[in-house]
């Protein structure tokens, strides 16, 4: 069964063009090739809801092991050292 294909013209910057070129290069494919494998990756992680940033969150947030009455106490340290910062006192270090 034939393929349809659409034939594209786009506009790249000199360093994404090379980064597909040298991407074409390592999959063993055409920059056609690369780019289809290149979107079809990204559409892949759009579609099922994953999200690297909300994962890194997560995992920094497991580390800190933080509960919510400590969360809260941070904060309150954090708000005070701003407000001690804009009058030209000292703040004091959080412990």
């Amino acid at each position: 069964m034939a393929t349809t294909t659409i034939k594209l013209t786009c506009s790249l910057v000199v360093d994404t063009a090379r980064q597909l070129e040298k991407l074409a290069t390592h999959w063993n494919t055409s920059k056609s090739g690369a780019l289809r494998r290149a979107i079809r990756s990204a559409a892949a992680g759009v579609h099922s809801g994953h999200n690297e940033a909300l994962d890194a969150l997560d995992r920094l947030q497991d580390m800190l092991a933080l509960d919510h009455d400590s969360a809260h106490a941070w904060a309150d340290e954090v708000t005070r050292e701003r407000k001690a910062g804009k009058d030209g006192s000292t703040p004091q270090a959080f412990g």
